[in-house]
């Protein structure tokens, strides 16, 4: 084949493997093609909002860089505010105990607490030191985020603020989005203390503690913080525990947890920790004492709160809620209010009312006898008293040296804080009155057996006229012995008596036995037209049955403070100085036995035992009463209207006596019967007489005037 003179072509082997030594060509990068430029279309903005954007990207920069500004600015005034706060700020240990006044506790004659007053205060408690169930009760319910936060929760407020405005409120009236260490500084009434100098009362104090302004609110807002950087968590909620009102009165858990359950605050289980921690939003109303169905359905509501906050199980629930928290035996007693209320106002003022240390008081109560009175009350009220009547009672039950046993003073009969007709009402005291004015006369040597004649009787009383006193029956019984007179609560027989004695001899008898009010000089008085409270007639029978010697009425026997031995003062009455002597009293006695065996007073008859009193009943029948004795125990009773309307069908010998008889019948159970201290008038034949010489003129004719002088004045020979 013939190549033509042209050289052989190389193989495509050789393209692929070269030569030896030989060089690899380099290939040259192709270069890159340039796309074509588009063309660029010029738009022209409008200047107007060219003009606007412009002041707005302007105003944009100024609002982001003062607001940063602003923001610094008031980062370093809230932190040296918080800082300053904080440097204030006491140790934990000075704080807990948040009370201005101390409390008083009062113990029953054995010893038993039956009543308390004042702030109760049980004892500084830590968050370690109280049951788990406590701590997280209260943090479940009053702040999920407690151990989150820094004092203020964001959330929380802003929520706040959102349901107030959409209830119609302002943002931040109603619900305040406060944290518990915002609580805590509301306890602390952010640092301030009360001074009675500055303050009108300590409720006006506290009311300003609660206030709810912007500027209060900022206040507050840098004290919890400053209390978040001083104080550690379970420092805060210890704080909160101890200083927290928690109904009752009872401040703290400590002292809520032995009110309510009597145990301490770290035995309380998980229904008991709740019920507690649901008091803390309305204490007052939400306190078991007080309803304790509503403050078990607050609780049932507060475990659920633990539930969903991984504090209890669900069968744990199912449980506490099934199985509420009951109140234990102690704080479920109400007896003795109106007792208590009358040892706190008769004790000395600066260790009851106003004592700024806890006080321990013991009392004469008697418990049992107290619970009888009121059964007795009720049970007449309910049986013999017509629907509707808004006729009151009062009730004093003590031993013969005056120490008080039981006190009613009203139809409400475990009451406290009410208007005490025991100790307080002052009413007129009607034919209870006439004792004293035979006590009088026997004292100066009368007998039970002397006679009075009862008969018309008038006298002319300067300034007034002539006045004419009548019986109750309007009859005359004509010659009677003093017994019969007293006996059957004859008028006129006291009347003179009164006026034979003197009626100042008779004002001073019935003062020394403890009627010291204003006593009316004149007739009337021995018709009892003065005035006198119960517990003062039935200290001054106490005096009768004595034997003659003044009493006291007293409720308080020992006072001192809580943790000290060495009491602070001891009984403030007792028997006094004598007024009769032993064999006046002892015929006192005899002739009101007559009284309640065959006179006015029968219905206040006991079956087993001797007794001795006397009826009253007021002008009008606007009070009656019935005061009366054996020989353990004295009593009175006494009915009316606190207005002073007549009593329609009542009178001394009816209803009083009838609650008398009741009360006395349980108190005297399973008690011996023993006989009264009374001693009967010994009959003596009369002694031979000499002849009677005739006597000179001059003293006939004063014995002639004295006895017409008698006879005007007693009646008769």
């Amino acid at each position: 084949m013939s190549n033509s003179g042209r050289k052989p072509g190389r193989l495509v082997a050789d393209k692929r493997y070269p030569r030896a030594g030989a060089k690899k060509p380099t290939k040259k990068p192709a270069p890159k093609r340039r796309k074509p430029a588009k063309r660029k279309t010029a738009r022209r903005r409008n200047p107007i909002a060219a003009f606007f954007i412009g002041i707005f990207r302007w105003l944009w920069r100024l609002i982001w860089r003062t607001t940063v500004f602003v923001s610094l600015v008031l980062a370093m005034i809230i932190g040296t505010a918080v800082f300053y706060t904080r440097a204030g700020l006491p140790e934990v240990s000075e704080i807990v105990d948040g009370r201005a006044r101390g409390s008083v506790t009062l113990l029953d004659r054995d010893g038993a607490v039956y009543a308390r007053r004042g702030d109760q205060y049980g004892g500084a408690v830590t968050a370690d030191g109280v049951s788990k169930h406590l701590k997280n009760a209260i943090v479940a319910t009053e702040d999920k985020r407690f151990y989150n936060h820094f004092g203020l929760s964001p959330r929380g407020i802003a929520s706040a603020v959102r349901i107030n405005l959409s209830e119609g409120r302002g943002p931040l009236s109603g619900h305040g989005g406060s944290t518990l260490t915002q609580q805590t500084a509301k306890l602390l009434c952010l640092g301030n203390t009360y001074d009675p100098s500055e303050w009108e009362s300590e409720s006006a104090f506290v009311a300003d503690c609660r206030r709810g302004n912007i500027q209060r609110k900022i206040k507050e807002a840098i004290y919890a913080m400053a209390m978040e950087s001083k104080y550690s968590k379970d420092d805060i909620l210890a704080i909160y525990m101890n200083r927290a009102y928690m109904g009752g009165g009872a401040y703290g858990a400590e002292a809520a947890a032995k009110r309510y359950f009597n145990k301490t605050a770290a035995s309380l289980n998980p229904a008991e920790s709740a019920m507690i921690a649901g008091l803390l939003t309305a204490p007052t109303r939400m306190a078991p004492t007080a309803n304790l169905k509503r403050s078990q359905d607050r609780a049932a509501t507060v475990l659920r709160l633990m539930n969903e906050q991984g504090y209890l199980t669900a069968e744990e629930t199912r449980h506490y809620q099934n199985n509420p928290a009951t109140l234990a035996a102690e704080a479920q007693m109400s007896a003795g209010g109106y007792f208590a209320d009358w040892v706190m106002r008769s004790g000395p003022e600066f260790f009851t009312r106003d004592t700024t240390e806890d006080v321990l008081i013991r009392t004469t109560l008697d418990q049992r006898l107290q619970a009888a009175t009121a059964e007795a009350v009720n049970k007449v009220f309910s049986e013999k008293v017509r629907e509707g009547s808004k006729a009151e009672v009062a009730v004093v039950v003590m031993s013969a040296d005056g120490a008080v046993r039981a006190m009613i003073g009203g139809r409400k009969t475990d009451a406290s804080g009410l208007f005490n007709r025991a100790s307080q009402a002052v009413r007129q005291t009607g034919s209870a009155f006439k004792p004293f004015v035979y006590a009088t006369a026997l004292e100066l040597g009368y007998g039970p057996l002397d006679t009075v004649l009862d008969e018309p009787f008038c006298m002319n009383i300067p300034g007034s006229g002539e006045w004419c006193p009548k019986n109750y029956t309007k009859t005359f019984k004509g010659r009677v012995t003093l017994t019969d007179a007293l006996k059957d609560s004859l008028n006129i027989p006291a009347v003179k008596i009164s006026e034979s004695v003197g009626r100042d001899l008779v004002m001073r008898v019935a003062r020394d036995f403890g009627i010291y009010r204003d006593l009316k000089d004149t007739p009337s008085m021995a018709l009892g037209s003065s005035e006198a409270t119960l517990l003062e007639m039935t200290g001054a029978y106490a005096g009768i049955l004595n034997g003659g010697s003044s009493v006291t009425p007293y409720g308080l026997t020992e006072l001192r403070l809580r943790g000290d031995d060495t009491p602070l003062m001891g009984a403030g009455g007792g028997i006094g100085e004598r007024v009769i002597q032993p064999r006046a009293a002892g015929e006192l006695i005899w002739m009101m036995e007559k009284v309640v065996a065959e006179g006015t007073g029968a219905r206040a008859r006991l079956s087993d035992r001797p007794v001795a009193g006397k009826t009253g009943t007021s002008q009008e029948a606007r009070d009656a009463w019935f005061v009366g004795f054996t020989a353990d125990y004295v009593a009175g009773v006494w009915m009316g209207y606190d207005d002073n309307t007549p009593l329609s069908g009542v009178t001394g010998g009816g209803l009083p006596a009838e609650i008398w008889r009741e009360v006395m019948t349980r108190v005297h159970q399973g008690i011996p019967a023993k006989p009264l201290p009374s001693q009967a008038p010994v009959v003596q034949a009369p002694a031979p007489q000499p002849a009677p010489q005739p006597a000179p003129r001059d003293q006939r004719v004063r014995d002639s005037i004295l006895n017409q002088v008698l006879r005007d004045i007693l009646g008769g020979n």
